[in-house]
Protein backbone atom coordinates (compact mmCIF):
# COMPACT_ATOMS: atom_id res chain seq x y z
CA UNK A 1 0.00 0.00 0.00
CA UNK A 2 2.73 2.68 1.03
CA UNK A 3 4.87 1.56 -2.15
CA UNK A 4 1.85 2.16 -4.48
CA UNK A 5 1.07 5.58 -2.48
CA UNK A 6 4.81 6.56 -2.77
CA UNK A 7 4.15 6.38 -6.86
CA UNK A 8 2.87 9.99 -6.30
CA UNK A 9 6.60 10.70 -6.58
CA UNK A 10 6.66 10.48 -9.98
CA UNK A 11 5.06 13.77 -10.63
CA UNK A 12 7.39 15.43 -8.28
CA UNK A 13 10.45 13.59 -10.18
CA UNK A 14 8.97 13.42 -13.64
CA UNK A 15 8.18 17.53 -13.83
CA UNK A 16 11.62 18.36 -12.29
CA UNK A 17 13.24 16.08 -14.70
CA UNK A 18 11.66 17.46 -17.89
CA UNK A 19 12.08 21.54 -17.34
CA UNK A 20 15.70 21.16 -17.24
CA UNK A 21 16.08 19.19 -20.59
CA UNK A 22 13.77 21.26 -22.63
CA UNK A 23 15.44 24.68 -21.56
CA UNK A 24 18.61 22.61 -24.08
CA UNK A 25 16.44 21.26 -26.29
CA UNK A 26 16.87 23.25 -30.36
CA UNK A 27 13.40 23.27 -31.32
CA UNK A 28 12.25 24.39 -28.19
CA UNK A 29 14.73 27.35 -28.11
CA UNK A 30 13.90 28.27 -31.70
CA UNK A 31 10.13 28.59 -30.67
CA UNK A 32 10.92 30.44 -27.43
CA UNK A 33 13.65 32.88 -29.23
CA UNK A 34 12.44 33.19 -32.48
CA UNK A 35 16.35 32.63 -33.57
CA UNK A 36 16.95 30.20 -36.49
CA UNK A 37 19.16 26.98 -35.92
CA UNK A 38 23.01 27.88 -35.40
CA UNK A 39 23.90 25.41 -38.35
CA UNK A 40 21.28 27.43 -41.08
CA UNK A 41 23.78 30.47 -40.44
CA UNK A 42 27.00 28.99 -39.73
CA UNK A 43 26.67 25.37 -42.04
CA UNK A 44 29.77 23.19 -40.76
CA UNK A 45 31.80 25.84 -39.35
CA UNK A 46 31.78 25.74 -35.31
CA UNK A 47 35.09 26.51 -34.65
CA UNK A 48 34.78 30.58 -35.05
CA UNK A 49 34.32 33.22 -32.63
CA UNK A 50 31.06 34.38 -34.18
CA UNK A 51 29.89 31.18 -34.36
CA UNK A 52 30.69 30.41 -30.45
CA UNK A 53 29.13 33.65 -29.46
CA UNK A 54 25.73 32.97 -31.01
CA UNK A 55 25.24 29.57 -29.20
CA UNK A 56 26.26 31.18 -25.92
CA UNK A 57 24.48 34.23 -25.93
CA UNK A 58 21.80 34.27 -28.41
CA UNK A 59 20.86 30.44 -29.36
CA UNK A 60 19.37 29.80 -25.45
CA UNK A 61 16.35 30.75 -23.31
CA UNK A 62 17.22 34.08 -21.91
CA UNK A 63 17.96 33.79 -17.61
CA UNK A 64 14.25 35.54 -17.26
CA UNK A 65 12.78 32.67 -19.23
CA UNK A 66 14.53 30.23 -17.74
CA UNK A 67 13.81 31.42 -14.04
CA UNK A 68 10.06 31.88 -15.02
CA UNK A 69 9.82 28.80 -16.63
CA UNK A 70 11.05 26.83 -13.43
CA UNK A 71 9.60 28.76 -10.83
CA UNK A 72 6.26 28.56 -11.69
CA UNK A 73 5.79 25.40 -10.64
CA UNK A 74 7.13 26.12 -7.17
CA UNK A 75 5.13 28.42 -7.03
CA UNK A 76 2.14 26.12 -7.69
CA UNK A 77 2.92 23.55 -5.60
CA UNK A 78 3.48 26.09 -2.48
CA UNK A 79 -0.32 26.97 -3.44
CA UNK A 80 -1.28 23.39 -3.62
CA UNK A 81 0.55 22.60 -0.19
CA UNK A 82 -0.78 24.73 2.03
CA UNK A 83 -3.75 24.50 1.00
CA UNK A 84 -4.01 20.41 1.30
CA UNK A 85 -3.83 20.01 4.54
CA UNK A 86 -7.54 21.67 5.19
CA UNK A 87 -8.89 19.36 2.46
CA UNK A 88 -7.18 16.27 3.69
CA UNK A 89 -8.52 16.88 7.32
CA UNK A 90 -12.07 17.42 5.51
CA UNK A 91 -12.39 14.81 2.77
CA UNK A 92 -9.71 12.45 3.76
CA UNK A 93 -6.36 11.51 2.78
CA UNK A 94 -6.83 9.20 -0.36
CA UNK A 95 -9.56 12.26 -1.75
CA UNK A 96 -7.13 14.94 -1.28
CA UNK A 97 -4.33 13.10 -3.59
CA UNK A 98 -7.07 12.40 -6.56
CA UNK A 99 -8.27 16.10 -6.28
CA UNK A 100 -4.34 16.67 -6.83
CA UNK A 101 -4.20 14.27 -9.71
CA UNK A 102 -7.71 16.06 -11.41
CA UNK A 103 -5.49 19.78 -11.07
CA UNK A 104 -2.21 18.13 -12.37
CA UNK A 105 -4.46 16.77 -15.43
CA UNK A 106 -5.65 19.94 -16.16
CA UNK A 107 -2.54 22.15 -15.91
CA UNK A 108 -0.70 19.40 -17.98
CA UNK A 109 -3.10 19.96 -21.05
CA UNK A 110 -2.59 23.32 -20.61
CA UNK A 111 1.01 22.33 -20.87
CA UNK A 112 0.76 20.45 -23.99
CA UNK A 113 -1.22 22.97 -25.83
CA UNK A 114 1.08 25.97 -25.57
CA UNK A 115 3.00 27.32 -27.92
CA UNK A 116 3.76 30.47 -25.76
CA UNK A 117 5.32 31.32 -22.93
CA UNK A 118 1.99 32.58 -21.42
CA UNK A 119 0.09 29.64 -21.99
CA UNK A 120 2.84 27.60 -20.57
CA UNK A 121 3.39 29.50 -17.60
CA UNK A 122 -0.52 29.38 -16.79
CA UNK A 123 -0.26 25.11 -17.24
CA UNK A 124 3.20 24.85 -15.19
CA UNK A 125 1.13 27.07 -12.88
CA UNK A 126 -1.85 24.77 -12.47
CA UNK A 127 -0.40 21.57 -12.42
CA UNK A 128 2.45 22.88 -9.59
CA UNK A 129 -0.95 23.49 -7.86
CA UNK A 130 -2.01 19.72 -8.38
CA UNK A 131 1.75 18.52 -7.50
CA UNK A 132 1.51 20.58 -4.35
CA UNK A 133 -1.87 18.34 -3.25
CA UNK A 134 -0.25 15.30 -3.65
CA UNK A 135 3.85 15.94 -2.08
CA UNK A 136 2.25 17.13 0.81
CA UNK A 137 -0.86 14.35 1.23
CA UNK A 138 1.22 11.20 0.77
CA UNK A 139 3.68 11.84 3.35
CA UNK A 140 0.78 12.62 5.47
CA UNK A 141 -0.85 9.16 4.14
CA UNK A 142 2.33 7.07 4.22
CA UNK A 143 3.62 8.19 7.55
CA UNK A 144 0.04 7.24 9.00
CA UNK A 145 -0.37 3.97 7.78
CA UNK A 146 3.01 2.62 7.78
CA UNK A 147 4.26 -0.02 10.72
CA UNK A 148 6.45 2.10 13.24
CA UNK A 149 9.82 -0.41 12.78
CA UNK A 150 9.90 -0.02 9.00
CA UNK A 151 7.59 3.41 8.41
CA UNK A 152 11.15 5.09 7.66
CA UNK A 153 12.11 2.61 4.86
CA UNK A 154 8.49 3.15 3.14
CA UNK A 155 8.60 6.95 3.15
CA UNK A 156 11.77 6.66 2.32
CA UNK A 157 10.09 4.80 -1.24
CA UNK A 158 8.26 8.43 -2.20
CA UNK A 159 12.09 10.02 -2.83
CA UNK A 160 12.92 7.09 -4.52
CA UNK A 161 10.18 7.45 -7.23
CA UNK A 162 11.28 11.22 -7.07
CA UNK A 163 14.39 9.61 -8.66
CA UNK A 164 12.30 7.44 -10.57
CA UNK A 165 10.32 10.12 -11.99
CA UNK A 166 13.36 11.97 -12.81
CA UNK A 167 15.07 9.15 -14.66
CA UNK A 168 12.00 8.77 -16.86
CA UNK A 169 11.99 12.29 -18.00
CA UNK A 170 15.76 12.27 -18.59
CA UNK A 171 15.45 9.34 -20.35
CA UNK A 172 12.17 10.54 -22.40
CA UNK A 173 14.32 14.38 -22.95
CA UNK A 174 17.25 12.14 -24.55
CA UNK A 175 14.98 10.75 -26.82
CA UNK A 176 12.97 13.23 -28.33
CA UNK A 177 15.69 16.14 -28.07
CA UNK A 178 16.48 15.99 -31.72
CA UNK A 179 13.00 16.69 -33.05
CA UNK A 180 12.31 19.52 -34.75
CA UNK A 181 8.92 19.41 -34.13
CA UNK A 182 6.55 20.31 -31.22
CA UNK A 183 6.75 16.59 -30.39
CA UNK A 184 9.88 16.94 -28.96
CA UNK A 185 8.68 18.49 -25.36
CA UNK A 186 4.40 17.39 -26.35
CA UNK A 187 5.52 13.98 -26.05
CA UNK A 188 7.42 14.07 -23.27
CA UNK A 189 4.62 16.38 -21.36
CA UNK A 190 2.16 13.76 -22.58
CA UNK A 191 3.47 10.82 -20.81
CA UNK A 192 2.46 12.48 -17.36
CA UNK A 193 -1.18 11.67 -17.90
CA UNK A 194 -0.17 8.31 -17.36
CA UNK A 195 0.76 8.84 -13.51
CA UNK A 196 -2.10 11.06 -12.86
CA UNK A 197 -4.24 8.46 -14.15
CA UNK A 198 -2.41 5.47 -12.34
CA UNK A 199 -2.61 7.26 -9.38
CA UNK A 200 -6.34 8.01 -8.69
CA UNK A 201 -7.44 4.79 -9.78
CA UNK A 202 -5.26 3.09 -7.63
CA UNK A 203 -6.20 5.52 -4.44
CA UNK A 204 -9.47 4.42 -4.95
CA UNK A 205 -9.10 0.57 -3.61
CA UNK A 206 -6.58 1.24 -0.94
CA UNK A 207 -7.85 1.97 3.06
CA UNK A 208 -8.07 5.46 4.86
CA UNK A 209 -6.21 6.40 7.05
CA UNK A 210 -7.10 5.67 10.33
CA UNK A 211 -5.93 8.66 12.19
CA UNK A 212 -7.63 10.55 9.94
CA UNK A 213 -11.18 8.67 11.22
CA UNK A 214 -10.12 9.01 14.73
CA UNK A 215 -10.16 12.94 14.44
CA UNK A 216 -13.23 12.77 12.78
CA UNK A 217 -14.39 10.98 15.68
CA UNK A 218 -15.28 7.46 13.86
CA UNK A 219 -13.50 4.76 16.08
CA UNK A 220 -15.27 2.29 13.92
CA UNK A 221 -14.05 3.34 10.49
CA UNK A 222 -10.54 3.65 12.47
CA UNK A 223 -10.87 0.26 13.93
CA UNK A 224 -11.62 -1.45 10.17
CA UNK A 225 -8.72 0.78 8.14
CA UNK A 226 -6.37 -0.13 10.31
CA UNK A 227 -7.11 -4.02 10.62
CA UNK A 228 -6.92 -3.79 7.04
CA UNK A 229 -3.54 -2.23 6.79
CA UNK A 230 -2.33 -4.16 9.76
CA UNK A 231 -3.53 -7.51 8.30
CA UNK A 232 -5.14 -8.39 11.54
CA UNK A 233 -9.01 -8.78 12.80
CA UNK A 234 -10.81 -6.19 14.29
CA UNK A 235 -10.91 -7.92 17.50
CA UNK A 236 -7.28 -8.54 17.93
CA UNK A 237 -5.29 -7.37 20.99
CA UNK A 238 -2.98 -6.10 18.44
CA UNK A 239 -5.28 -3.19 16.91
CA UNK A 240 -7.05 -2.68 19.86
CA UNK A 241 -4.00 -1.65 21.36
CA UNK A 242 -2.47 0.35 18.18
CA UNK A 243 -6.03 2.15 18.31
CA UNK A 244 -6.64 2.61 21.88
CA UNK A 245 -3.16 4.86 21.83
CA UNK A 246 -3.88 6.57 18.74
CA UNK A 247 -7.90 7.69 20.21
CA UNK A 248 -5.52 8.66 23.77
CA UNK A 249 -2.97 10.47 21.80
CA UNK A 250 -5.61 12.54 20.03
CA UNK A 251 -7.45 13.40 23.46
CA UNK A 252 -4.50 14.43 24.77
CA UNK A 253 -3.59 16.83 22.28
CA UNK A 254 -7.22 18.47 22.15
CA UNK A 255 -6.58 18.78 25.82
CA UNK A 256 -3.57 20.80 25.55
CA UNK A 257 -4.44 22.84 21.94
CA UNK A 258 -6.62 24.66 21.62
CA UNK A 259 -8.94 24.36 18.23
CA UNK A 260 -12.33 26.01 19.03
CA UNK A 261 -12.19 27.42 15.48
CA UNK A 262 -10.63 27.37 12.23
CA UNK A 263 -8.25 30.13 12.51
CA UNK A 264 -7.21 28.93 15.89
CA UNK A 265 -6.48 25.37 14.59
CA UNK A 266 -3.89 27.19 12.20
CA UNK A 267 -2.64 29.52 15.23
CA UNK A 268 -1.97 26.20 17.12
CA UNK A 269 0.61 25.22 14.68
CA UNK A 270 2.67 28.10 16.49
CA UNK A 271 1.82 27.86 20.09
CA UNK A 272 4.16 26.99 22.83
CA UNK A 273 7.24 27.60 23.68
CA UNK A 274 10.70 27.69 21.58
CA UNK A 275 12.54 26.22 24.20
CA UNK A 276 10.42 23.58 24.59
CA UNK A 277 10.74 20.40 22.01
CA UNK A 278 7.36 19.21 22.05
CA UNK A 279 5.74 22.40 21.68
CA UNK A 280 3.69 22.88 18.17
CA UNK A 281 5.86 26.37 17.16
CA UNK A 282 9.01 24.02 17.44
CA UNK A 283 7.80 21.33 15.65
CA UNK A 284 6.56 23.42 12.82
CA UNK A 285 9.64 25.37 12.39
CA UNK A 286 11.79 21.97 12.35
CA UNK A 287 9.69 20.98 9.62
CA UNK A 288 9.46 24.16 7.62
CA UNK A 289 13.77 23.89 8.33
CA UNK A 290 13.58 20.52 7.34
CA UNK A 291 12.46 21.02 3.87
CA UNK A 292 14.85 24.09 3.50
CA UNK A 293 17.84 22.85 4.63
CA UNK A 294 17.33 20.51 1.80
CA UNK A 295 16.52 22.31 -0.80
CA UNK A 296 19.73 24.20 -0.07
CA UNK A 297 21.75 21.48 -0.54
CA UNK A 298 22.06 22.14 -4.27
CA UNK A 299 20.24 19.18 -5.65
CA UNK A 300 17.88 21.16 -7.92
CA UNK A 301 20.20 23.22 -9.70
CA UNK A 302 21.40 19.64 -11.49
CA UNK A 303 17.96 18.53 -11.51
CA UNK A 304 16.93 22.08 -13.14
CA UNK A 305 20.31 23.70 -14.72
CA UNK A 306 22.45 20.75 -15.20
CA UNK A 307 22.45 20.23 -18.59
CA UNK A 308 22.73 23.89 -19.43
CA UNK A 309 25.71 23.69 -16.67
CA UNK A 310 26.99 21.15 -18.91
CA UNK A 311 26.82 22.49 -21.85
CA UNK A 312 28.60 25.53 -20.47
CA UNK A 313 31.44 23.55 -19.39
CA UNK A 314 32.66 23.57 -23.07
CA UNK A 315 34.28 19.63 -23.66
CA UNK A 316 31.41 17.89 -23.27
CA UNK A 317 30.42 16.86 -26.55
CA UNK A 318 26.77 15.24 -24.94
CA UNK A 319 25.16 17.09 -21.85
CA UNK A 320 21.81 15.07 -22.50
CA UNK A 321 23.99 11.82 -21.63
CA UNK A 322 25.96 13.21 -19.01
CA UNK A 323 23.07 14.38 -16.96
CA UNK A 324 21.49 10.80 -17.79
CA UNK A 325 24.01 9.18 -16.09
CA UNK A 326 24.00 11.10 -13.23
CA UNK A 327 20.03 10.81 -12.82
CA UNK A 328 20.73 6.87 -12.76
CA UNK A 329 23.38 7.47 -10.30
CA UNK A 330 20.58 9.01 -7.95
CA UNK A 331 18.23 6.81 -8.89
CA UNK A 332 20.31 3.88 -7.65
CA UNK A 333 21.73 5.54 -4.50
CA UNK A 334 18.30 5.86 -2.97
CA UNK A 335 17.54 2.65 -2.49
CA UNK A 336 20.16 2.87 0.09
CA UNK A 337 18.48 4.46 2.19
CA UNK A 338 15.77 1.99 2.71
CA UNK A 339 17.97 0.14 4.80
CA UNK A 340 20.11 2.48 6.69
CA UNK A 341 17.26 4.60 8.16
CA UNK A 342 16.26 1.98 10.03
CA UNK A 343 19.76 0.67 10.87
CA UNK A 344 21.31 3.61 11.90
CA UNK A 345 18.32 6.24 12.39
CA UNK A 346 17.21 9.57 10.42
CA UNK A 347 19.96 12.27 12.64
CA UNK A 348 23.13 10.07 11.76
CA UNK A 349 22.54 9.40 8.35
CA UNK A 350 21.29 13.07 7.97
CA UNK A 351 24.99 14.19 9.60
CA UNK A 352 27.01 11.93 7.33
CA UNK A 353 25.32 13.43 4.17
CA UNK A 354 26.01 16.51 4.98
CA UNK A 355 29.76 15.90 5.62
CA UNK A 356 29.43 14.10 2.24
CA UNK A 357 28.53 16.97 0.17
CA UNK A 358 30.53 19.47 1.47
CA UNK A 359 33.41 17.64 0.55
CA UNK A 360 32.75 16.59 -2.76
CA UNK A 361 31.00 20.35 -3.46
CA UNK A 362 34.10 22.65 -2.32
CA UNK A 363 35.95 19.36 -4.13
CA UNK A 364 34.32 20.36 -7.69
CA UNK A 365 33.83 24.07 -6.82
CA UNK A 366 38.44 24.34 -6.94
CA UNK A 367 38.45 21.74 -9.68
CA UNK A 368 36.14 24.54 -11.53
CA UNK A 369 37.89 27.21 -10.67
CA UNK A 370 41.35 26.08 -11.63
CA UNK A 371 42.01 23.31 -14.37
CA UNK A 372 38.22 22.87 -15.60
CA UNK A 373 37.95 25.98 -16.90
CA UNK A 374 36.12 25.93 -19.96
CA UNK A 375 38.94 28.10 -21.82
CA UNK A 376 41.37 25.47 -20.81
CA UNK A 377 39.76 22.76 -22.61
CA UNK A 378 40.68 20.54 -20.01
CA UNK A 379 38.51 16.96 -20.84
CA UNK A 380 39.97 15.11 -17.70
CA UNK A 381 39.40 18.24 -15.01
CA UNK A 382 35.70 17.73 -16.71
CA UNK A 383 35.47 14.13 -16.08
CA UNK A 384 36.77 14.59 -12.71
CA UNK A 385 34.14 17.46 -11.66
CA UNK A 386 31.29 14.76 -12.91
CA UNK A 387 32.84 12.14 -10.97
CA UNK A 388 32.55 14.20 -7.67
CA UNK A 389 29.48 15.91 -8.43
CA UNK A 390 28.08 12.02 -9.29
CA UNK A 391 29.48 11.37 -5.38
CA UNK A 392 27.61 14.33 -3.97
CA UNK A 393 24.44 13.34 -5.80
CA UNK A 394 24.83 9.87 -4.02
CA UNK A 395 25.50 11.39 -0.75
CA UNK A 396 22.05 13.32 -0.80
CA UNK A 397 20.12 10.64 -2.26
CA UNK A 398 20.92 7.81 -0.06
CA UNK A 399 20.87 10.84 2.87
CA UNK A 400 18.94 13.66 2.53
CA UNK A 401 16.27 13.10 0.00
CA UNK A 402 14.55 10.31 2.00
CA UNK A 403 15.22 11.31 5.51
CA UNK A 404 14.26 14.87 5.31
CA UNK A 405 10.48 13.56 4.17
CA UNK A 406 10.82 10.48 7.01
CA UNK A 407 11.71 13.47 9.67
CA UNK A 408 8.38 15.85 8.60
CA UNK A 409 6.13 12.97 8.33
CA UNK A 410 7.09 11.61 11.90
CA UNK A 411 7.15 14.95 14.12
CA UNK A 412 3.39 16.49 14.29
CA UNK A 413 0.78 15.48 16.59
CA UNK A 414 -2.39 14.53 14.60
CA UNK A 415 -4.16 17.47 15.96
CA UNK A 416 -1.89 19.50 13.36
CA UNK A 417 -0.38 16.86 11.69
CA UNK A 418 -2.08 17.55 8.10
CA UNK A 419 -0.93 21.02 8.19
CA UNK A 420 2.13 21.17 9.96
CA UNK A 421 3.54 18.46 6.55
CA UNK A 422 1.46 20.62 4.61
CA UNK A 423 3.27 24.27 5.74
CA UNK A 424 6.87 21.61 5.70
CA UNK A 425 6.34 20.88 2.26
CA UNK A 426 5.03 24.53 0.95
CA UNK A 427 8.53 25.32 2.93
CA UNK A 428 10.32 22.93 0.34
CA UNK A 429 8.18 24.18 -2.53
CA UNK A 430 8.99 27.92 -1.36
CA UNK A 431 12.87 27.49 -1.65
CA UNK A 432 12.22 25.26 -4.44
CA UNK A 433 10.73 28.45 -6.27
CA UNK A 434 13.54 30.71 -4.99
CA UNK A 435 16.51 29.01 -6.21
CA UNK A 436 14.68 28.35 -9.80
CA UNK A 437 14.21 32.13 -9.70
CA UNK A 438 18.13 33.05 -9.13
CA UNK A 439 19.81 30.35 -10.13
CA UNK A 440 20.03 31.51 -13.69
CA UNK A 441 21.31 34.46 -13.14
CA UNK A 442 23.85 33.32 -10.88
CA UNK A 443 25.33 30.57 -13.53
CA UNK A 444 23.99 32.79 -16.90
CA UNK A 445 27.03 34.76 -19.17
CA UNK A 446 24.85 37.42 -20.68
CA UNK A 447 25.60 40.99 -19.39
CA UNK A 448 24.36 41.24 -15.63
CA UNK A 449 24.40 37.74 -14.87
CA UNK A 450 26.64 36.62 -12.14
CA UNK A 451 28.41 34.06 -14.40
CA UNK A 452 29.70 32.32 -11.55
CA UNK A 453 30.42 29.03 -13.90
CA UNK A 454 31.46 26.38 -10.64
CA UNK A 455 31.96 28.62 -8.28
CA UNK A 456 28.60 28.05 -7.31
CA UNK A 457 29.48 25.03 -5.84
CA UNK A 458 31.13 26.24 -3.30
CA UNK A 459 27.75 28.16 -2.63
CA UNK A 460 26.02 25.08 -2.36
CA UNK A 461 29.13 23.75 -0.33
CA UNK A 462 28.63 26.36 2.41
CA UNK A 463 24.53 26.05 2.61
CA UNK A 464 25.75 22.57 3.21
CA UNK A 465 27.63 23.21 6.41
CA UNK A 466 24.74 25.40 7.71
CA UNK A 467 22.38 21.68 7.16
CA UNK A 468 25.20 20.00 8.93
CA UNK A 469 25.03 22.30 12.07
CA UNK A 470 20.63 22.39 11.52
CA UNK A 471 20.86 18.55 12.09
CA UNK A 472 23.07 18.61 15.03
CA UNK A 473 21.72 21.18 16.95
CA UNK A 474 18.16 20.58 16.13
CA UNK A 475 16.72 17.41 14.40
CA UNK A 476 15.71 14.76 16.92
CA UNK A 477 16.27 10.69 16.28
CA UNK A 478 12.45 9.04 15.68
CA UNK A 479 13.83 5.67 14.32
CA UNK A 480 11.43 2.62 15.23
CA UNK A 481 8.81 4.89 17.56
CA UNK A 482 5.41 4.72 16.87
CA UNK A 483 3.96 8.56 15.83
CA UNK A 484 2.10 8.39 19.41
CA UNK A 485 5.46 7.82 21.19
CA UNK A 486 7.68 10.16 19.31
CA UNK A 487 5.30 12.91 21.06
CA UNK A 488 6.23 11.56 23.99
CA UNK A 489 10.26 11.13 23.30
CA UNK A 490 10.30 14.93 22.15
CA UNK A 491 8.32 15.76 25.48
CA UNK A 492 11.19 14.18 27.43
CA UNK A 493 14.73 14.59 25.63
CA UNK A 494 16.37 17.40 23.59
CA UNK A 495 17.94 16.58 20.16
CA UNK A 496 21.57 15.55 21.11
CA UNK A 497 20.03 13.03 23.41
CA UNK A 498 16.63 11.52 21.90
CA UNK A 499 18.83 8.63 20.21
CA UNK A 500 18.57 7.38 23.79
CA UNK A 501 14.81 7.28 24.71
CA UNK A 502 13.08 4.04 25.28
CA UNK A 503 9.37 3.86 25.40
CA UNK A 504 8.30 3.38 28.94
CA UNK A 505 4.26 4.36 29.45
CA UNK A 506 1.51 4.67 26.88
CA UNK A 507 -0.87 7.70 26.90
CA UNK A 508 -3.88 5.19 26.94
CA UNK A 509 -2.83 4.23 30.23
CA UNK A 510 -2.02 7.72 31.77
CA UNK A 511 -3.50 11.00 32.16
CA UNK A 512 -6.47 9.54 33.02
CA UNK A 513 -7.32 8.52 29.56
CA UNK A 514 -7.34 4.82 29.38
CA UNK A 515 -11.12 4.92 28.90
CA UNK A 516 -10.50 5.19 24.75
CA UNK A 517 -9.58 1.54 25.54
CA UNK A 518 -12.96 0.49 26.87
CA UNK A 519 -14.59 2.39 23.81
CA UNK A 520 -12.49 0.24 21.17
CA UNK A 521 -13.89 -2.31 22.91
CA UNK A 522 -17.36 -1.53 22.50
CA UNK A 523 -16.44 -0.75 18.65
CA UNK A 524 -15.26 -3.91 18.60
CA UNK A 525 -17.63 -6.09 20.32
CA UNK A 526 -20.03 -4.14 18.22
CA UNK A 527 -18.03 -5.36 15.00
CA UNK A 528 -18.58 -9.22 16.37
CA UNK A 529 -22.22 -8.92 17.32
Amino acid sequence: MCAFAAFGGIFFGYDSGWSGGVLAMPFFIRLYTHHPYPSTIFGNDTTSDVYKHYVKNDFVISASQQSLFTSILSAGTFVGAIGAGDIADYIGRRFTIIIGCGIFTVGGILEIASTTLPVMVAGRFIAGVGVGFISATIILYMSEIAPKKIRGALVSGYQFCICVGVLLATCVVYATRDRDDTGSYRILIGIQFCWSTILAIGLLFLPESPRFYVKKGNPAHAARALASLRGQPVESEYIQNELAEIMANYEYEQLITNQSSYFSSWTSCFSGSLLSGASNLRRTLLGILMQMMQQLTGINFISYFGTVFFTSLGTIKNPFLITLIITMVNVCSTPISFWIVEKFGRRRILLLGAIGMIICQIIVGIIGVTAGRPENGNSAAVSAMIAFICLSIASFASTWGPAAWVVVGEIFPLTIRSRGIGLSTASNWFWNCILAVITPYLVGTRPGDANLGAKVFFMWGGLCCLSFAFTFLLVPETKGLSLEQVDKMLEETTPRSSSKWVPHSTFAGEMGLADCKQEVEVVQAEHID
